[in-house]
């Protein structure tokens, strides 16, 4: 029962992303941080079966990484997306990553941006997307609370009605969500949204 949403506002985008690992009827972990920070300016929100997802992402970082460090200057947040599309549409005939990507991004000559990469690598730059079983809700709270140039504030009271909406209509709701930032002051944790925490190893 997954689930990640952003949105984009007022010189900042906003990747949230639930923070179950399940596997079938089993839950391992309830902090699984599901958004990647790249570089200095774009956040990674990923979906999909647990080890595609943690090997691709982390491809991606690298990649991103070495890029920058072999010519000196860091991708853009389209080159970004174009090059994670690329990847996710030279596996598919291969060995196909089922993975859907919410890249967000912050540029000094565009501004903030996000893009909706799913794992048939279709792209597109959006100003709010979700992915998940999550998304019905999530997507239908965004449709009529969402406007251009929100504020923080207003961004992050969006994130918790449709956080509220997941706990309150999914019928397996993932408890845990991290909501991460990205400004021109760069990406960032921004809080966590807990309702159950990960059960230490009682003494014996």
């Amino acid at each position: 029962m997954e689930c990640v949403f952003g949105l984009v506002g007022n010189g900042f985008a906003v990747v949230v992303a639930d923070s179950s690992a399940v596997s079938s009827i089993l839950v391992h972990k309830s902090k699984e941080d599901k958004v990647m920070i790249l570089d200095s300016h774009k956040l990674m929100g990923a979906s999909g079966e647990s080890g595609d997802r943690v090997q691709f992402t982390e491809y991606i970082q690298k990649n991103v990484a070495l890029y920058q460090f072999r010519n000196g200057i860091p991708l853009t947040t389209a080159a970004a997306a174009n090059f994670t599309r690329g990847e996710l549409a030279a596996a598919l005939r291969k060995s196909p990553y089922h993975v859907n990507i919410l890249l967000a991004g912050y540029d000094k000559e565009t501004g903030p941006s996000l893009y909706y990469i799913d794992y048939i690598a279709a792209l597109h730059k959006i100003e709010k997307g979700a992915f998940g079983y999550g998304s019905y809700f999530s997507l239908a709270m965004m449709d009529r609370h969402f406007h251009s140039n929100m504020s923080v504030e207003e961004a992050i009271d969006l994130v918790d009605k449709c956080i509220l909406e997941i706990r309150t209509r999914l019928v397996v709701a993932p408890p845990n969500f991290v909501i991460k930032i990205v400004d021109k002051d760069g990406a960032r944790e921004y809080a966590w949204r807990e309702s159950i925490k990960d059960a230490g190893v009682a003494p014996a």
